[in-house]
C-alpha cells in the first residue's frame, strides 16, 4: 500500500523547487494534492508536470482573502485535509543590519511568517484529527549567515509555532513539524551571488548542494504514518550544515 493512499494534501508555493518535488512524490504515494502559486502560468505548468490527482489554486499566502479562497476550493472539492505543507516563502540575500529596508522586512515576514501562520490557522477547520502539518524552516536558523538575519528570524518563528501548536493541538493528535533545508538546488539558491554560493557550500560537511527530491523524501516522512509519534521537531536536511 502506498504511504499516502487516499490522503488529501495542500502544498503552498508549489510551482517549483522543493514543494513541487514534494507534490509529485505525494501523488506517486497515492495522495490527491492541491498546490498554490502566485503566478497562473507557473501554476499551470506545475499542474501539468504533476499530471494527475492535482488541482492548482492561484494564491498569495501573504494575502488572507486569497487563503480563504484556497480553502473554499479545498472544502468544495474534497471537504477535508489530511496533510498541510505550508511551504510558500521568500529569501532575499544581502541585507545586513545597516542595509535593511522596510520593504525587505515586510515582504519577508508577511510571506514567511504571517502567511504561514494564517495558512495553518485557516486550514484547521478542514484538518482531520491525526493529520500532519509541516512547515519549511531553514538551516540558517542554526547556522548564522551574514545578510540573512531577516530571513532567518522569519523562519525561527516557525520553530516556536511548531512546538507550541503541537501542544495546543494535542487533543486532536495533529502533528506539527518543521523541515529545515540546507542549500538546495532551487531558483532562489541559483540567484544568490556566486561568492555567497561558494561560501555556503563550504559550510556543508558533505560539500555539495542538496536536491529538491531529498527534501521531498523528508517531508513525505513527516506527512506519513512513518512519523506518527513525531511532533514539534525540526528535521534538518542539510548535509550536516547545522552541526559545524
Amino acid at each position: 500500500m502506498k504511504k499516502l493512499e487516499n490522503k488529501v494534501a495542500v502544498i503552498t508555493g508549489a510551482t517549483s523547487g522543493m514543494a513541487l518535488a514534494t507534490a509529485k512524490l505525494f501523488v506517486e504515494e497515492g495522495a490527491f494534492v492541491f498546490i498554490t502559486g502566485r503566478r497562473q502560468k507557473e501554476l499551470d505548468l506545475a499542474v501539468a508536470a504533476i499530471g494527475k490527482n492535482v488541482i492548482g489554486v492561484k494564491c498569495d499566502s501573504s494575502v488572507l482573502s486569497e487563503l480563504d479562497h484556497l480553502f473554499e476550493v479545498v472544502e468544495k472539492e474534497k471537504g477535508q485535509i489530511d496533510i498541510l505543507y505550508a511551504s510558500a516563502g521568500v529569501a532575499e540575500f544581502g541585507f545586513p543590519i545597516g542595509s535593511m529596508t522596510e520593504e525587505h522586512f515586510d515582504k519577508t515576514f508577511n510571506l514567511n511568517t504571517k502567511g504561514t501562520v494564517f495558512t495553518v490557522q485557516k486550514a484547521l477547520r478542514l484538518m482531520k484529527d491525526e493529520g500532519s502539518i509541516i512547515m519549511t524552516g531553514t538551516a540558517a536558523i542554526s547556522k548564522v549567515m551574514e545578510g540573512l538575519s531577516t530571513y532567518s528570524a522569519s523562519k525561527m518563528a516557525l520553530r516556536v509555532f511548531a512546538r507550541t501548536w503541537s501542544v495546543e493541538l494535542k487533543s486532536r493528535r495533529i502533528r506539527v513539524n518543521v523541515v529545515s533545508p540546507g542549500p538546495i538546488q532551487t531558483g532562489v539558491f541559483e540567484q544568490a551571488p556566486a561568492g555567497m554560493v561558494e561560501a555556503i557550500v563550504s559550510l556543508v560537511p558533505y560539500r555539495r548542494i542538496g536536491q529538491p527530491e531529498e527534501i521531498a523524501a523528508a517531508v513525505l516522512f513527516l506527512a506519513s504514518d512513518d512519523s506518527k509519534f513525531v511532533t514539534g521537531v525540526e528535521l534538518n536536511v542539510d548535509g550536516g550544515m547545522a552541526l559545524v
